[in-house]
């Protein structure tokens, strides 16, 4: 994948959008499909446009479009999953780390440092992997409960598993005593 598709920032006009419009071919197609792990990848597509915000800042926005298929987590058959969703990034020019450790980016932030290029591939490739179904199943595949232990020991239940239920009860008998 070359990046033919990048836009030098320092070329961009500041005063109309730049559009794109991207649908790869054939080996690109096998190529996302390989990075990201699935079955099948057909009618990826990412079309919009970038635009200065403010002096300094650009605006990448679009929409993307791919049809994916992925192993159901249960069954192991392929499910097949439409995707069409808008995108946008907002690139900075007086980018920042926050300086507080604790600080989180909030999810789904769409925040970049400005770079010498803005690259619209890069940007589909992102964000068909976080638009991927996690889990995807086939219609109607159920996950059972598995209980998995060493002969002659008790199985540990999903309910074992949650650690904290009993301590609003531990916290509840404690006020009690003081």
């Amino acid at each position: 994948m070359g990046n033919f598709t990048s836009l030098r920032v320092a070329d961009l006009p500041q005063n109309t959008p730049t559009s794109f419009e991207l649908r790869p071919e054939k080996d690109a197609l096998e190529a996302i499909k390989q990075d990201l792990g699935l079955l099948g990848l057909r009618k990826l597509s990412f079309v919009g446009q970038v635009r200065a915000d403010g002096r300094r800042d650009w605006v990448l926005t679009g929409t993307l479009g791919a049809t994916v298929i992925q192993r159901c987590v249960v069954t192991l058959e392929p499910v097949t999953t439409r995707i069409d969703m808008p995108v946008s990034r907002l690139y900075v020019a007086d980018w920042s780390d926050p300086d507080e450790p604790e600080y989180e980016i909030p999810e789904g932030d769409e925040t970049e440092p400005l770079g010498a290029e803005i690259d619209p591939e890069i940007v589909m490739i992102e964000a068909l992997s976080l638009a991927l179904p996690q889990y995807p199943r086939k219609d109607g595949a159920e996950l059972g409960q598995a209980d998995y232990t060493e002969p002659g020991k008790q199985a540990m239940t999903d309910e074992d598993a949650k650690p904290f239920a009993g301590l609003a009860e531990l916290r509840d008998a404690l006020k009690k005593d003081e």
